[in-house]
């Protein structure tokens, strides 16, 4: 019975965790950026460059990843009929915290997903980042434990959770039928992808197994501390295993805090920038990932906190806010990257917007009462 109970608590997620995985190293095979087989930061900065939203010519491809990710959710959501409209919790907040999330993830260089996957590829750079994710994490449990709340959503129409939804189709027609319209990168990181049919096809199966498992980094780690339950975190570590043990076997396993692919050694900013990105985590509840997955089963706060991360990437890119990945010039000298003074304000800001969302959504004392 234990073992039953065990297999039910714990299968679906480290099946995901393993899928993810398995599908990151396939994607980075296939052609996607090395360390980069899935980054929902990364992935929808390059969707914003691609619509136009930005001009930085080395990061625009519109991922089909993504696409796949909230399409999948939202058919493993209506066969499972768990797609509800609802929506009504602090949409401009939570619009407000996507942009800082993302700035923070940028400053990095890669979302929470990516961190592990970059872990897992040997990146000693993203210890750091592993570190202030944690450090934010606990900061927004602070918060939690003293009643934050962005309240409730409700039911609303069916027709308001299908916009993300029906904007991912119009997105993969565009691709499709219309890659005129779009942007694309000649070189860069925009410009290293796998064929669009392998990247929707692993969006799909990593976003219908997400939706399944309700896999979360920053739920995971939450519900660690909060709970001491490692059912979400389990899924983390099956990735983080998974890729790890896959670039061994491939040859592509590289333990080092240097000359890493897409990636800055300022582990400073890496560490405040994933705390940044780890406390706005907790505030809307639940990771970039988590953020897709939720708007493809319905939620328009998360649609809108999608929105608000896309629109976080353009304002990135179009002031020079996110991190310069470290490089070798033609010479040989190793050029340190990082980020600039614009980076370094925005990050500073961005813990002000969240400090001052968070107090505004304390209990009084009334409510305390």
């Amino acid at each position: 019975m234990r073992e039953k109970n065990w297999i039910r608590e714990y299968g679906w997620i480290l099946l995901t965790g393993v899928v993810v995985g398995v599908a990151a190293l396939v994607l980075t095979s296939a052609g996607n950026p090395k360390n980069m087989g899935f980054c929902i930061a990364c992935f929808e900065r390059d969707i914003a460059g691609a619509l136009g939203m930005h001009s930085a010519g080395k990061v625009q491809y519109l991922r089909p990843e993504i696409i796949g990710i909230v399409l999948g959710s939202t058919l493993a959501a209506a066969v499972s009929k768990e797609f509800r409209g609802r929506a009504g919790s602090s949409p401009a907040c939570r619009f407000a915290i996507g942009v800082f999330v993302m700035i923070g993830a940028l400053v990095f260089l890669g979302c929470p997903l990516r961190m592990v996957i970059r872990l897992g590829g040997g990146d000693l750079t993203a210890v750091a980042g592993l570190l202030g994710f944690l450090a934010g994490i606990l900061v927004g449990i602070f918060f939690l434990r003293r009643g934050f709340s962005l309240g409730r959503a409700y039911p609303v129409r069916k027709g308001e959770g299908s916009i993300l939804p029906g904007m991912m189709i119009l997105l993969l027609f565009l691709l499709l039928a219309a890659p005129s319209l779009l942007r694309f990168s000649e070189e860069g990181p925009g410009s290293m992808h796998a064929f669009w049919g392998i990247s929707l096809i692993a969006g799909l199966a990593v976003g219908a197994l997400a939706q399944r498992s309700r896999l979360c980094m920053a739920g995971g780690l939450r519900d660690v501390f909060l709970l001491r339950d490692f059912r979400l975190l389990s899924g983390f570590l099956a990735i983080w295993i998974t890729v790890t043990i896959g670039n061994l076997l491939l040859g592509n396993y590289h333990l080092s805090a240097l000359s890493q692919p897409i990636a800055h050694s300022q582990h400073l900013w890496s560490f405040l920038g994933m705390a940044l990105a780890g406390w706005g985590s907790i505030l809307l509840g639940g990771c970039p990932l988590r953020q897709l997955i939720l708007a493809g089963e319905g939620n328009g706060d998360s649609a809108v906190t999608v929105l608000g991360m896309i629109v976080g990437a353009a304002v990135s890119h179009n002031f020079g806010l996110a991190g310069a990945a470290d490089s070798v010039a033609a010479d040989g000298t190793y050029v340190i990257g990082g980020i600039g003074t614009a980076g370094m304000a925005a990050v500073a800001l961005g813990f002000a917007v969240l400090l001052a969302v968070t107090l505004a959504h304390l209990p009084g004392k009334e409510e305390a009462v």
